[in-house]
């Protein structure tokens, strides 16, 4: 998995505190940044923590690159409406090959632990890449047969012939297949999603991916995002009888992140 933060609000703190301030103070636009210190910028954030006041969070966004994660998080975190993804295309990219011999993919890993586990799972994403790649040798073989003979030219044939073949064959490609994605959220949106997949709760993939984009949004925003994290970081575990038992071990590690 390879996560990284590509663009951000410039001074995003200061612009959540500007936005703040226009609320409870008797500033416009021309001045609502005088005066803004470190200090009081982190004095708004503090208040609007405080109060519960979320909307000015809003303003500021952040947009992260995220690569090697699996279908299966794609449809997870995609769940997270309100959030911007551009997502590589398994209708025009064609699966490409891993040192295995198969397309590249997610090794869970606790089928990872278990030797006959993982041959069995890496016998299963070597047999999905043969049949990928035989649908895909069969279909572009029929379409590029039928542009031929439509008039299409050789090399213009062949290369929609395969377009259109692998939209088909995709479909079977499993969920471990590896994605990427661009993915754009504001703060509150972030707020949110690592309230939920940054908790033990979550399933390990998407809970590892949240931790380290709540790691690389703290660089940004640090006064921001100080108490962002599973909800045991700022009171007591809401999950009840399903509750990880761990949240002394928890905030211990968010504490250092």
């Amino acid at each position: 998995m390879n996560v990284k933060l590509l663009s951000f609000t410039p001074e995003p703190e200061k612009t959540v505190a500007c936005a703040a301030k226009l609320c409870y103070a008797a500033a416009d636009i021309d001045t609502v940044y005088d005066g803004l210190t470190d200090e009081k910028t982190a004095s708004f954030l503090d208040m609007l923590e405080s109060i519960g006041h979320e909307s000015p969070i809003e303003h500021a966004s952040f947009t992260f690159g995220i690569e090697g994660v699996s279908r299966s998080l794609l449809a997870q975190i995609t769940r997270h409406r309100l959030a911007s993804y551009s997502v590589q295309s398994q209708r025009y990219v064609r699966e490409g090959k891993n040192d295995s011999g198969a397309f590249s993919f997610v090794l869970p890993p606790e089928i990872e632990k278990i030797p006959e586990a993982k041959e069995e799972f890496l016998a299963a994403m070597e047999e999905d890449a043969r049949h990928y790649e035989r649908l895909t040798e069969l279909l572009k073989a029929k379409h590029e047969k039928e542009l031929l003979a439509a008039g299409e030219e050789a090399k213009s044939a062949a290369g929609k012939a395969e377009k259109k073949a692998i939209e088909d064959a995709r479909f079977v490609l499993p969920n471990a297949c590896a994605t990427k994605m661009i993915c754009t959220m504001n703060a509150r949106s972030l707020m949110n999603f690592f309230t939920l997949r940054c908790c033990s709760r979550a399933q390990w993939e998407i809970r590892e991916l949240a931790t380290r984009m709540l790691k690389e949004a703290k660089v940004a925003a640090p006064h921001l995002f100080r108490r962002a994290g599973p909800p045991c970081l700022r009171g007591a575990c809401p999950e009840g009888k399903m509750s990880c038992g761990k949240a002394s071990e928890v905030r211990e590690a968010f504490s250092k992140l």
